[in-house]
């Protein structure tokens, strides 16, 4: 498992009966998570009193119920990285906090490579890992369909105060660009992809990611560099476990690179219980040292 534990302004303080409750910098946020299938062990009173909290509703949607007036948004740190939060539908903040244990990561690879660094970063959303790689002293490009996330991650990297490092950002279907990068001949040491478990095409095309992701690595693949770096696939789809990852990143990968394959769970330490919470699935592919 690959767990985010160096976190100072962002705390899981505790989750049980389908919930997690959290700190966000200052504020107390409580939000549902389908992992959490135990009962609140304990009695912690911050549970009846958070700054907001989130109701899932019965048909899928959901809304913030607010006990105190929050900012519009507020600033988390992350070691030298700053990142805007903010109360979003479907329960969302805009940062993934476990993700921090692969920042760190790709982070350690970038700084350790020997010469310049180019990285792919898909489905980019808010743009956290981009803003870290940036910061370990790689040229990014960031790609994303959703204009007000390339519009929020632009503000996260500002934030973090990298606004000058070389960093495009394309608003764009993931794997048109990717196509049209090859065709261009770009190529790129290290890639990251955060693909959605479902999405519709701008025809009204549905697209599954157990339908896509084999082609759409294979895709990827043919943009790296002669000697690329690293490859990570988040995926929080259910049934899209850490070995299909790995096993799809080995067939595409080792046979034109070799290198080394590590898969798992992400995963937060709970602070009231010391248990981890699982938020997902990573596999990492890295050329071998």
């Amino acid at each position: 498992m690959f767990v985010a534990e160096a976190w100072r302004e962002y705390e899981l303080i505790d989750a049980g009966n389908g919930e997690r409750l959290e700190r966000w910098g200052k504020y107390i946020l409580r939000r549902p998570d389908p992992h959490v299938i135990w009962p609140v062990i304990g009695d912690n009173p911050l549970w009846q009193k958070p700054h907001a909290h989130y109701h899932r509703s019965s048909n899928g949607g959901g809304e913030w119920e607010f006990f105190e007036k929050l900012p519009e948004r507020w600033t988390v740190r992350y070691q030298s990285l700053a990142f805007t939060v903010r109360t979003m539908g479907f329960k969302h903040t805009g940062v993934f906090p476990e993700q921090a244990a692969n920042w760190d990561w790709l982070a350690a690879k970038i700084r350790a490579a020997q010469g310049p660094v180019r990285v792919l970063n898909l489905f980019a959303y808010t743009g956290a890992a981009s803003v870290a790689a940036a910061a370990a002293g790689a040229e990014v490009c960031h790609v994303d369909a959703a204009k007000g996330m390339v519009t929020l991650a632009k503000e996260n990297l500002a934030l973090s105060g990298l606004a000058e490092r070389p960093v495009r950002f394309i608003v764009d279907d993931v794997l048109k660009f990717v196509r049209r990068e090859q065709r261009r001949g770009r190529q790129y040491e290290g890639i990251i992809m955060d693909p959605p478990s479902f999405g519709r095409g701008p025809n009204g095309e549905v697209w599954k990611l157990e339908d896509e992701l084999f082609n759409l690595v294979g895709a990827c693949a043919q943009v790296l560099a002669e000697r690329p770096l690293f490859f990570l696939i988040n995926s929080y789809t259910n049934g899209i476990t850490p070995l299909v990852l790995d096993n799809i990143l080995g067939i595409h990968l080792k046979p034109r690179f070799g290198g080394v394959l590590h898969s798992g769970e992400v995963g937060l330490p709970v602070t009231a219980t010391g248990m981890i919470l699982p938020c997902g699935n990573s596999a990492r592919w890295e050329a071998a040292g």
